[in-house]
């Protein structure tokens, strides 16, 4: 960052003395918002070209603010333009480059506009652009989940609550429910990214623009749906940021639950899964361990996100309208946000499909904990017994499997039907872990040919 000798003119003139060092330093943004350089100039070819048709610049005028803005656009991108804490922010470092390119035409670009619906634009195309780049990496994700779910549509493992056996699934259903998290959370981006997508500029500071100036060229030019309706909410609104950090935290939330689970199946306890060695790291104490910090930093970075929402929320609390200092607040949590999103999302895409599955060691988890105890109750209802009574019954079996540590299904017919006649000898059909997983099948059931119908279905509209 160069701090050199350029002073800030563009609200000077009403000033009787240079603005303190601390303070300057302490008011700038430059050192952060330099990241919308792109959307800044964009925003302010679209503004320039629009000032020319409406006979505020000349075609040759325009022609040199936009030459000017390409070249200054070009020098950023190759590192080879020098930003300045003096400049405050993105918006003034581009527009005294602009004057000193190409003259007192430079000057002639503000016309119309305030920094106030310039950052307000700004900051929008910034989220547009990376909504859209986190939506090809989530639909990735996606992509993944279903490809290792397809896999192992017959693998059986355990399935839980309160983290205790509950009743067996398939691997492949598991996977189905993080697809359906995603789903959802993709449905949100997309609904952030239509609020978002209309357009601030020529709200100018607060009030409008006395110039004759036409909004809706500019939103067109920049991709946007249509101009905000009033120029007070337009400079003012924040809530796409905060909207975005909903989205982020939602889908933090969703991978930090998965991130869960898989520390727990690597674990020697568990030993469901193996993850490649390109995701973990080593100790430098215990040559034996094999660490899965990838989804235990994505875990860590879940607090991360969260406190960026109740900053931007915090931040815009207590802000009577319009435009305020405090604002400016808003784009390091948004900004930090974005890019925590894209790496976890990345670091997700990229591990899903390389993880193997321990087939061995699920099946042999599946048989412990009493996990059909369930289809033994349903069975004896098929018999005609009401349930709660098939309740009891079963709850007395596992208590004898617990006392003689058999599960229902190493049981002999003899030992089942000590606590209910009803029970035959078809019984064991419910009691495999496969006749159990199969036996659910309806839409959203955990059998594997319910488990491939929902994965082509996913694909379809994937």
């Amino acid at each position: 960052m160069s701090d050199n000798e350029q002073t800030n003119q563009s609200w000077g003139g009403r000033f009787t003395e240079p603005t303190d060092a601390f303070v300057e330093r302490f008011t700038a943004s430059v050192g952060f918002d330099w990241r919308l350089y792109q959307q800044d100039i964009n925003g302010s070819i679209a503004h320039a070209t629009m000032l020319e048709k409406v006979g505020v610049l000349t075609a040759d005028e325009k022609t040199q603010i936009i030459e000017g803005l390409e070249e200054i656009r070009a020098d950023i991108s190759a590192g080879n333009f020098e930003w300045s804490v003096k400049l405050e922010d993105v918006h003034m470092n581009i527009e005294a480059a602009l004057t000193q390119k190409i003259g007192i035409t430079g000057k002639k670009l503000h016309t119309g506009r305030s920094r106030n619906d310039q950052v307000a634009t700004d900051i929008r195309l910034y989220v547009r652009d990376q909504i859209d780049l986190i939506a090809s990496e989530l639909k990735r994700l996606q992509s993944g989940i279903l490809e290792l779910a397809e896999r192992e549509a017959d693998t059986i493992m355990p399935g839980f609550t309160h983290l205790q056996t509950a009743q067996p699934v398939t691997f492949g259903h598991h996977l189905l429910a993080w697809y359906e998290m995603l789903v959802r959370d993709a449905s949100r981006l997309a609904d952030c990214r239509a609020r978002l997508n209309q357009s601030p500029l020529g709200a100018a500071a607060l009030a409008g623009t006395t110039y004759p100036i036409d909004r809706a060229l500019t939103a067109e030019l920049l991709g946007f749906d249509k101009p905000t309706a009033n120029s007070l909410d337009s400079v003012s609104d924040r809530d796409f940021a905060i909207e975005f950090c909903a989205f982020a935290s939602i889908l933090l939330t969703h991978l930090s639950r998965a991130s869960e689970e898989l520390v727990l199946w690597t674990s020697a306890q568990f030993n469901f899964i193996d993850m490649p060695d390109r995701f973990c790291t080593g100790s430098s104490i215990m040559p034996q361990k094999k660490n899965p910090d990838v989804p235990e930093l994505v875990r860590g970075k879940t607090g991360r996100v969260n406190g960026h929402l109740v900053a931007l929320l915090t931040l815009m609390k207590s802000q009577p309208l319009a435009y305020n200092k405090d604002n400016q607040e808003d784009k390091e949590p948004l900004f930090d946000a974005v890019d925590t999103v894209k790496d976890c999302l990345r670091a997700f895409a990229d591990m899903v499909p390389a993880i193997r599955s321990r087939k061995d060691s699920m099946y042999e988890a599946a048989r412990r904990g009493f996990s059909t105890a369930t289809d033994l109750a349903d069975y004896l209802v098929r018999k005609g017994m009401p349930f709660r009574d098939a309740h009891e019954v079963v709850g007395k079996s596992v208590a004898y499997g617990i006392e003689t540590n058999k599960d229902l299904s190493e049981m002999s017919l003899d030992e089942l039907q000590q606590f209910s006649d009803t029970i035959g000898d078809d019984v064991f059909e419910v009691l495999t872990l496969e006749g159990s997983v199969a036996a659910r099948d309806h839409i959203g059931g955990t059998a594997p040919a319910q488990v491939r119908a929902a994965i082509a279905q996913a694909r379809k509209q994937l």
